[in-house]
């Protein structure tokens, strides 16, 4: 019976995502939602209680996709993990590379398209992916050390500063990359990426 309840759940959260991308989270109307996940008002308020409620549901998922798709890829949960934390990080940076110059919009990302509309809606909202941002920083820090102890990475760097100043970089290239619609700010983030997670000297 749970299993129904949270499949159930995961398939309206999923189908809102689709138009919510694209549109924006005040662009979307409830019947919109009910439409894209084929139910009637009275199933979406069984599982929400409101939109906001729905909103907060939808970027909790988002960031709990995200975490587990960035600990594969940092190989987070691979003990002793199988390359250079170094090969790692630029392996994420790439596939965000990739993934933010691309033109599915469910590829794109909701901190980027969101976080600037939900802080001034709801305070639940803008929680829900603060918290997701702290987490994805602490990842990208963790790894960064990782890369220190491991030799790949200079031993001056500051596994906390640097992993904030990288995220700060990629969402802001992420949004010029939205206004001029090509991939050149990414490029130039990639550019400063790999010239701060330089090896070490030999």
């Amino acid at each position: 019976m749970r299993e129904k309840y949270d499949t159930t759940k995961r398939h309206i959260l999923d189908a809102g995502q689709k138009i919510i991308a694209v549109k924006g989270f005040s662009g979307v109307g409830l019947s919109e939602i009910l439409s894209a996940a084929a139910i009637p008002k009275g199933s979406f308020y069984h599982y929400f209680g409101s939109k906001e409620q729905y909103g907060r549901a939808l970027m909790e998922q988002y960031v709990d996709n995200y975490l587990q798709a960035m600990d594969e890829v940092l190989q987070i949960t691979v003990q002793p993990a199988q390359e250079p934390a170094r090969e790692r990080l630029l392996r994420y940076w790439g596939h965000w590379l990739d993934t933010q110059s691309g033109a599915e919009a469910m590829d794109k990302c909701l901190v980027v398209k969101l976080s600037a509309e939900v802080s001034d809606l709801s305070d639940d909202m803008r929680l829900a992916l603060c918290e997701g941002t702290t987490q994805v920083m602490a990842r990208l820090a963790d790894c960064i050390a990782e890369g220190i102890a491991d030799g790949s990475l200079r031993i001056e760097l500051e596994p906390q500063k640097t992993a904030q100043m990288l995220y700060q970089l990629w969402l802001g290239a992420s949004l010029l990359a939205k206004l001029q619609r090509d991939r050149s700010a990414l490029e130039s983030a990639m550019d400063v990426t790999l010239n701060i997670l330089a090896p070490p000297p030999n």
